[in-house]
């Protein structure tokens, strides 16, 4: 897979806060303590039911290029503090330079379906190593799972008809093109428009012409006869430059002239207007002109909600063309993901449990070595998530508590099939798991989306997918939390 990052050490991918942490760590002899940490999100993004785990391969090929070389050394070399000297002694950047992570990692998969609260990734380890990770782990999965999910999203609403991610000209930035093409492929997209994306990550590319190609022409029907002559295989005419139905009738005369040559007319694309109207209008001239085959390709602004609202309009739109609001996540800007310590090992070998407190319950962790376990029943269909704690794994009947609302709680009945959600990705520092290609992520994604509840998939007020704590595990996160709080 290829390199979403700048040549060379891309290694201060991180927060100053990292750093400094890091060397008080080493400063206070603490560095070599090991500590657990999990990263998980808090909210299901577009207040919807679900979402899309993606930027996990990513993540595990950063953490295996970790390292810093001397240019990053030099560069912290020259950081000061307020007192104008160093930030960091040399004896701390000469321990960098001769880091070797030893961190154990397990990960969901890439395409896997995700609820809030439950860990994505779990990173054991010396606390220093775990600690300078967390910056690059949150920016590459929080941004791929936004968009993945809003890409499934998507491609729901288009009830199995291609969506085509057209976005790379609004994207925030190169890399965030690149992260927002792999990761819409990921969500369902069937190609993107992105060449450097396809050439990354092997997508297919789709793409027609822009205005200016007929601005450019004495008239519409030069530009697309023209354009027919040079690329004869790939024939889709974008007819709304001037008078979108007339625009229609001179694509069917092209048409006509290429099928004179053994080619035919792909399809039309409408990219203004009524939307709704004009798919149907254009059907009709297409069928009277004799291209009942010719699909027709729609873009400007489109999302799950309006793709949602053509279809019920009667639309007669085969190809979805979604750029900006898909790329950029739209009427969500992140995934607001966290990445919190959770235990720490005492010098015995025994794990004690850190928990974070705050008014807001939802910004209270989870306390533990935790792991999340998926109950699937006999027709395949997910049935609830399970977050539990190493060493207390549920056995047989048992019932889960919503982390937000200790009332809520589901019984999980015993005999379902199961499945871990976290498996290893490094241990030790050495990855362990093969690299996925980005096509069976793609299957993985809509296998899963296939096997939740269309209920939890809809867009307006969704069925709530079960989620919760282990009863044991709810039972000793509130005893340690009142523990802390009468100190």
């Amino acid at each position: 897979m290829q390199n979403l990052f700048f040549d060379g050490s891309s290694v201060l991918l991180t927060d100053l806060y990292q750093l400094t942490m890091a060397y008080g760590y080493w400063k206070s002899g603490r560095h070599n303590e090991w500590a657990n940490f999990q990263m998980y999100f808090r909210k299901l993004p577009f207040n919807g039911g679900f979402a899309v785990a993606c930027g996990i391969e990513p993540a595990i090929e950063w953490i295996e290029r970790f390292a810093f070389d001397t240019s990053d050394l030099a560069y912290l070399e020259t950081l000061v503090g307020a007192d104008e000297k160093p930030l960091f002694e040399s004896a701390f950047l000469d321990y960098l330079g001769d880091l070797s992570l030893q961190v154990d990692i397990d990960a969901v998969r890439e395409g896997a379906v995700c609820f809030a609260q439950e860990p994505l990734i779990r990173v054991q380890g010396p606390v220093l190593h775990c600690q300078l990770l967390e910056t690059a782990l949150l920016n590459i999965v929080n941004f791929q799972t936004l968009i993945a999910t809003k890409a499934a999203r998507i491609c729901l609403a288009a009830r199995g008809e291609p969506v085509l991610e057209f976005g790379a000209r609004r994207a925030q930035g190169v890399d965030g093109a690149l992260s927002a093409s792999r990761a819409a492929f990921v969500g369902g997209c069937a190609a993107t428009s992105h060449v450097l994306a396809g050439k990354c990550f092997n997508i297919p590319v789709r793409g027609t012409h822009a205005h200016s190609w007929v601005m450019l022409f004495g008239s519409e029907p030069e530009a697309f006869d023209t354009y027919a002559d040079a690329l004869p295989n790939n024939v889709v005419f974008l007819v709304d430059t001037y008078d979108t139905l007339e625009g229609v009738h001179n694509a069917v005369a092209a048409g006509l002239k290429l099928r004179q040559r053994g080619y035919d007319l792909l399809g039309i694309r409408l990219d203004s207007g009524d939307l709704a109207y004009l798919s149907i209008e254009a059907r009709k001239i297409l069928d009277a002109g004799g291209f009942p085959d010719a699909t027709i390709f729609a873009s400007n602004d489109l999302d799950e909600n309006l793709i949602a609202s053509l279809k019920e309009q009667g639309a007669k739109i085969g190809v979805w063309g979604v750029g900006t609001r898909l790329v950029t996540g739209n009427d969500q800007p992140a995934l607001g993901g966290v990445y919190k310590l959770t235990a720490v090992r005492d010098e015995t070998g025994i794990w004690e449990p850190r928990v974070k407190l705050s008014e807001q319950s939802v910004k209270i962790s989870t306390p533990g070595v935790l792991g999340t376990r998926r109950f699937i029943n006999s027709s395949g269909q997910f049935v609830a998530d399970a977050i539990y704690e190493e060493g207390f794994e549920p056995d047989g009947a048992f019932r889960i508590v919503d982390p937000l609302d200790p009332i809520r709680r589901r019984h999980i009945e015993a005999g379902l099939e199961t499945h871990e959600l976290l498996e290893p990705a490094f241990r030790g520092g050495k990855r362990v798991r093969d690299s996925e290609t980005l096509h069976a992520a793609r299957e993985r994604a809509e296998s899963e989306l296939a096997s939740l509840n269309g209920s939890i998939k809809r867009f307006v007020n969704p069925h709530s997918y079960p989620v919760g704590l282990e009863e044991g595990l709810h039972a000793r996160k509130f005893a340690l939390i009142e523990r802390l709080r009468e100190k």
